[in-house]
């Protein structure tokens, strides 16, 4: 063979050689990377070439799935009372992908998770076609319609969890969406979507509020600064303070006052619950200081990210200097929370200072009824001791017994609550959020649900605005439905 011959020999030669190394590249090192990225087409014509697995709701199915025709994808996704639950199940669509227990548990909901490998040889040998298994969570429909419905027009949201277990009872936000309406690949569900886009809709249906939003949480989080006074040993439930009404706030020529003609100056913890005095929790915040601030308020889960499994997003008591610090700890200032975070603030309480993990999965199910997975109780740490836990209890008892939270009295039951109406706004020029925190005690003893509300917005007047009149009502009827039956 001549040179020139040789050379073409040896360069076709390395060129098969190089492209057999491209080829047994992208079949084996890069094959579980292609065949799971999302723009592969053949993804998503494998996902919903078979009913999905359902999430479980008391035992019932508030998931389904529907043959289509006419489209290369054989099955699509329904819900039942879609606009109630999307907080809870997000969605799945065929076109947009899927969020929340839709995605997370997108494997098992498929059948393609290796914990269901056994049912997937069964049914390869059997010839049947690949089952998906199901997400029991912890939710309770009772409580979850008795939130939605009372929560009506309203925009906000709520959540109920169970503070012996951290179960999560209920999870609101409206308004909200049926995930339903864009499940498909059609040109109708492309228009439903862009219709609940931010851009195209100012009321942001989608928007998670009860886990992806923050609010200033308001006189709700003088809880949290009850709770680090006590814990300081400085102050006790029924000692007066030495607080001035007005109180100057400190390093400023601001005045803070308090709302209504109650007996703040020099009022005890327990009286400043009960009338919810600025003047009192914003002093006590200063003497504290706000590193110590910081140190309480994280105790609570306050400055880090939760999962439920569903993450929520982090509320943030701040580093701050000592005017912005005090009024931190009225719940203003740049202090934010989402109303999970609330919600395990009086669970916490009710708890007697133990925070438990808030979660709402329950257990992950096979095809074959098998428990794959589920979920056990975990304590996140002690919020407070259990002596001054129960005198937390006392404070908020109080506010509903004969202060600020009358209206969430159950008869027959103890409930303890705290109300709160955050400021917004540059100098509170928009309309304020309405929030109130509650929890119910059983004649047992027993502590079966703590909730959390807040009302960013409602079809009243300014001064209606409030979390007894807007948020209280929400929490009362979660917590009856909660207890119906068990009082």
């Amino acid at each position: 063979m001549n040179k020139p011959l040789r050379r073409i020999a040896i360069f076709c030669g390395l060129l098969m050689v190089a492209l057999m190394v491209r080829s047994n590249w992208i079949q084996f090192a890069q094959g579980d990377e292609l065949r799971n990225d999302p723009k592969n087409r053949r993804v998503a014509i494998e996902r919903y070439g078979q009913p999905r697995g359902n999430i479980i709701v008391d035992g019932k199915a508030i998931t389904g799935s529907k043959e289509t025709e006419g489209t290369d994808f054989k099955y699509k996704r329904t819900y039942k009372n879609g606009e109630m639950w999307a907080p809870v199940t997000g969605y799945a669509s065929q076109a947009y992908g899927a969020t929340q227990l839709e995605s997370i548990y997108d494997g098992i909901l498929t059948g393609d998770d290796d914990r269901l490998f056994f049912n997937r040889t069964i049914d390869m040998f059997t010839g049947k076609d690949q089952k998906g298994g199901n997400v029991v969570t912890t939710l309770d429909a009772d409580v979850q319609k008795a939130g939605f419905e009372e929560m009506g027009d309203k925009k906000g949201a709520a959540v109920a969890i169970n503070p012996e277990t951290g179960a999560i009872l209920g999870l609101i936000s409206t308004p909200s969406y049926d995930p339903s309406s864009f499940a498909g690949n059609s040109s109708k569900d492309a228009k439903a979507w862009s219709r609940l886009q931010k851009e195209n809709n100012e009321d942001e249906p989608m928007l998670n509020r009860a886990l992806r939003q923050t609010y200033p949480p308001g006189s709700t989080f003088k809880v949290v600064t009850a709770a680090a006074a006590l814990e300081s040993g400085m102050y006790d439930i029924d000692e007066k303070t030495d607080t001035p009404d007005p109180y100057r706030l400190p390093q400023s020529t601001t005045d803070l006052g308090n709302d209504g003609n109650h007996p703040c100056e020099n009022a005890s913890l327990r009286v400043a619950m009960q009338w919810s005095c600025n003047t009192v929790f914003a002093k006590i915040s200063d003497e504290l200081g706000n590193e110590k601030m910081i140190e309480y308020s994280e105790r609570f889960g306050f400055n880090q990210e939760h999962f439920v499994p569903v993450r929520a997003v982090e509320s943030v008591y701040p580093e701050d200097n000592r005017p912005q610090n005090a009024m931190a700890g009225i719940g203003q200032a740049s202090n934010r929370a989402t109303p999970l975070q609330m919600a395990m603030v009086a669970a916490a309480v009710a708890n007697d200072g133990k925070m438990m993990e808030p979660y709402m999965m329950d257990q992950l199910v096979a095809p074959s009824l098998n428990v794959v997975e589920e979920h056990k109780p975990r304590e996140l740490g002690e919020v407070a001791s259990a002596e001054n836990a129960q005198k937390l209890q006392q404070m908020m008892e109080t506010v509903v017994e004969k202060g600020t939270g009358v209206p969430a009295q159950i008869d027959g039951v103890t409930v303890g609550g705290k109300t709160g109406t955050a400021q917004h706004g540059e100098n509170n020029e928009k309309n304020p959020y309405a929030w109130f925190i509650s929890y119910a005690k059983t004649s047992d003893g027993s502590t079966p649900i703590a909730v959390a509300v807040v009302v960013e917005s409602a079809d009243v007047l300014r001064d209606d605005i409030a979390g007894s009149k807007l948020a209280a009502p929400v929490a009362k009827a979660m917590m009856e439905a909660a207890l119906d039956g068990r009082r």
